[in-house]
């Protein structure tokens, strides 16, 4: 996967996000949080734009957030019929949010043994089957995040095509 490009969030005017890059949240400080999280608050909308909003666990591995759930699951039932998905983490004044299109995977066995670890030391049960079905895995698309409240290290990030 290409790397991000940074620059500040899109915003209306007197928001005190920074335009000095210097001053803009690295992207692996966000991969930390990304791969510390416990709960990513998925975001859906229905085929008639009814939002939906729900926790589910997951692991971001190689670039991505791998999490699994029931086909039958609401969320579930919105990416398929609108396959567009917002993640925010659990936050106070350090917000991550990313955007993407999320696929329904099974993995090669080095990745799922990757996911399995990963899973095993976050949560301790209730594993996936990473290598069989039931697996989401959203890489982004776009990027927020920032960790003061006044928002002064504000960074947003973007993926170039392809």
């Amino acid at each position: 996967m290409a790397s991000p490009v940074p620059a500040r969030p899109l915003a209306p005017d007197g928001y005190p996000f920074p335009d000095d890059p210097a001053k803009w949240l690295p992207w692996s400080r966000t991969v930390e949080r990304l791969e510390q999280a416990r709960n990513y608050w998925l975001v859906t909308a229905s085929d008639a734009g009814r939002p939906h909003a729900t926790p589910v666990w997951g692991v971001w591995i190689e670039d991505a957030l791998y999490f699994d759930g029931a086909p039958t699951t609401r969320w579930a039932r919105n990416l398929a019929a609108n396959p567009q998905l917002t993640v925010h983490l659990e936050s106070g004044d350090d917000v991550v949010i990313i955007e993407g299109t999320p696929e329904d995977v099974v993995t090669d066995a080095d990745v799922a043994e990757r996911i399995l670890k990963a899973w095993a030391v976050k949560y301790g049960q209730f594993a996936p089957e990473p290598e069989s079905s039931g697996l989401f895995r959203v890489r982004p698309r776009s990027a927020r995040a920032w960790s003061k409240a006044d928002l002064t290290d504000g960074t947003r990030w973007t993926w170039p095509p392809g």
